[in-house]
């Protein structure tokens, strides 16, 4: 019976922690998804899917002594392998509905364009391929170092600094007549 309450303790104290982590789930799903109810729809999907494999899941031993440093990472992980997810799916589903058109589709294209900085960057951000922006919202907007967003995406220390590298590359370049 002991033992049972320590686990609930810990799972409890685990929950808290993956609250804490939210401002920096809705930060990296704001830079990954396209609009706000998608990035928040993200981060709702990781939260889930944490709470579920919270019981299984084993700090590493350098940051046990710091669980919320611990559950950052996986945590970024997730959001990471969800956004994948998602995106794969929408391809899919975009794919089929090239391939079979309805007879009648609205077009809902819209022809304005917002004079705010931030909107062109946001827009150029989207634009980008899932692992350059993958790669710009660990190092440059979350400050990760190099080695650390290369772990949690799982490729070598170059390979991610050449999507940086390539990232800003793209966003310079898909800005520069706004700011020139």
């Amino acid at each position: 019976m002991h033992g049972r309450v320590d686990e609930q303790d810990s799972l409890g104290a685990s929950r808290a922690l993956i609250a804490q982590l939210l401002p920096d789930l809705r930060a990296a799903a704001r830079l990954l998804a396209p609009s706000r109810p998608e990035a928040d729809d993200l981060v709702q999907e990781t939260v889930l899917r944490m709470l579920r494999g919270l019981p299984g899941f084993v700090p590493p031993p350098e940051l046990a002594h710091d669980p919320r440093a611990a559950l950052r990472p996986w945590a970024l992980t997730i959001l990471r392998n969800t956004f994948r997810e998602g995106w794969r799916r929408a391809r899919r589903e975009r794919d089929e509905r090239e391939a079979n058109p309805p007879e009648a589709e609205a077009s809902l294209v819209s022809d304005q364009e917002s004079a705010h900085a931030v909107r062109d960057l946001a827009r150029a951000v989207a634009g980008l391929p899932p692992s350059m922006r993958e790669a710009l919202m660990l190092v440059a907007a979350r400050g990760l170092s190099h080695e650390a967003a290369a772990a949690i995406c799982g490729v070598p220390v170059g390979t991610m600094k050449a999507r940086l590298s390539r990232a800003r590359r793209a966003l310079a370049q898909a800005l520069a007549p706004v700011n020139g």
